[in-house]
């Protein structure tokens, strides 16, 4: 008989311990008192004064800051969140263990490890995540993965649970190739295609005598495409911070937005409404760049079936992102045991505990904020309105069972809606209720830390930008004032500005 999934690798106790202190489906939150409202409205009010940091600003996760050693280099995106409930330590690294885990093709001999695919865009969580961090786009010469995927729709009727979603647009995974385009196969099947990018190169001319270059992306696949897919291209965004991004109540993201510019100051932010497989609803987006999940679990459950082909209990089809029109990919041997527990390549606790894992991963504490230059920037940064969506601060809910995300003040530099970013970054793509221009705001906490941790500095969903200042002047939209204001700055202000981000 086939043992049960985690026995060969993890020891009883361990999954019994990982079973008890396995998180509810939703995260369970006080309700704040008025005084407490009034309370955070203060700490949250922007500075007025940037002569000096505000308080606890070098905290940027609070108490769930990692510091020291263990928040510098190639490994400062790897720290559990401290002050986790007893035992959850434990959880987080047999998580980790699981994200790390190259997956193979089955039936194998490593009972636990196999499902791979079989179409596949990467074998393990790291693969895309190198150091926890951010993916780039593959050059032609790269043989693996590289964090770079090909999302994929059609328009078309949306099922009746989608449909009655107020907003969401009538976007399906492609019926012959699914919701991504899948560029490796196990032998014996052929990838669907592969992503091709060429650059051409844009003069930009700043104030000062200065100017920059925007490399603009083109992109083409092999084979083509059926005529009337929609695409687009997206690279793994860093993982630090993201359980508590998932702590912020949703009360306060949705009293942020203002879709109709009801304030008059060009920005309209809006939740991405989504469908939720955790939690069998509609609930605010969070996660992805168009806010497309609204859990960790979702977030992890997807990645585990679209890009490795692993079966979980959000998503399990044994086959991953292979459609009903390929039935050699749904034919094929696969790791899923009706012997074994759940019957599936990744059960409940196994997605469990990688979920915890990605919700607990510590944001790096600051560096060198009371430098004079990043304090100047730190006040470029407000003057151009940047914090109109890259909202700094956010206080977690009060979770009782949670008290590494509790009633935290947090500095993430987002808030977490959706906005038109214009032509230019435009995928055309719709997602769920996002439209083809719309984008979430990205959190740049931990940003200054992506040369150190993935080993480049590539930025915006498809990495484009070479630079920080590169990703700044590829905004439009909402944000074509902000972008023409720092392209506007005289040359020591824009670079005080460069210093602050990478600061964060």
């Amino acid at each position: 008989m086939r043992p049960a999934r985690f026995s060969v690798i993890f020891p009883l106790a361990a999954l019994a311990a990982a079973v008890l202190v396995m998180p509810a489906l939703a995260l369970e939150e006080l309700p704040r008192s008025e005084a407490e409202a009034e309370r955070i409205a203060a700490v949250l009010a922007p500075p007025t004064d940037f002569t000096a940091p505000e308080p606890f600003e070098a905290l940027p996760g609070g108490t769930g800051t990692a510091r020291g050693d263990a928040a510098r280099g190639r490994g400062a995106f790897a720290a559990p969140l401290p002050g986790m409930a007893p035992g959850r330590e434990l959880d987080f690294h047999l998580g980790s263990a699981l994200f790390g885990k190259l997956w193979v093709t089955a039936p194998s001999a490593t009972r636990a490890s196999d499902g791979l695919g079989p179409l596949f865009n990467a074998r393990s969580c790291l693969n895309c995540h190198p150091g926890n961090g951010r993916g780039q786009p593959r050059a032609a010469s790269d043989r693996g993965a590289s964090g770079m995927v090909l999302r994929l729709s059609v328009a078309g009727e949306l099922p009746a649970d989608l449909a009655a979603i107020e907003g969401y647009l009538a976007t399906l995974p492609h019926p012959d190739l699914g919701e991504q385009l899948q560029d490796f196969a196990l032998a014996g099947h052929a990838p669907e295609g592969q992503l091709g990018i060429r650059y051409t190169e844009i003069p930009v001319a700043l104030a000062g005598g200065e100017s920059a270059s925007l490399r603009q992306p083109v992109y083409s696949v092999d084979p083509a495409l059926p005529p009337g897919t929609l695409t687009s291209p997206r690279i793994a965004p860093p993982m630090i911070g993201l359980g508590l991004l998932e702590a912020i109540p949703a009360a306060d993201i949705l009293a942020a937005a203002d879709p109709g510019d009801a304030d008059g100051n060009g920005i309209s932010g809006r939740a991405n409404t989504v469908w939720s497989r955790e939690l069998g609803a509609p609930a605010p987006g969070r996660f992805g760049w168009k806010a497309g999940h609204a859990t960790m679990a979702d977030q992890v459950a997807s990645a585990f079936a679209i890009d490795i082909g692993i079966s979980n209990p959000l998503y399990p089809g044994g086959w991953g992102d292979c459609t009903a029109a390929q039935t050699a990919c749904r034919e094929a041997p696969h790791g899923e045991d009706a012997a074994a527990r759940e019957g599936l390549e990744l059960d409940s606790i196994g997605l469990a505990l990688t979920t915890h894992f990605a919700a607990a991963l510590a944001v790096p504490e600051r560096r060198d904020i009371d430098d004079p230059q990043v304090l100047r920037g730190k006040e470029m940064f407000h003057t151009a309105g940047c914090t109109a969506c890259h909202t700094p601060k956010h206080v977690t809910a009060r979770l009782p069972d949670d008290p590494a995300r509790s009633f935290q003040l947090i500095w993430p530099h987002t808030d977490l809606l959706l906005h038109d970013m214009g032509e230019g970054l435009a995928d055309h793509r719709p997602e769920a209720s996002a439209t083809g221009t719309e984008w979430r705001t990205p959190p740049l906490w931990g940003i200054g830390l992506t040369a150190a941790v993935s080993g480049h500095t590539l930025y915006l969903h498809d990495g484009r930008a070479r630079s920080l200042l590169e990703a700044i002047l590829w905004h439009g939209g909402e944000a074509q004032p902000a972008r023409d204001i720092v392209a506007g700055m005289p040359p020591a202000d824009r670079a005080a500005l460069i210093r602050f981000l990478e600061s964060l």
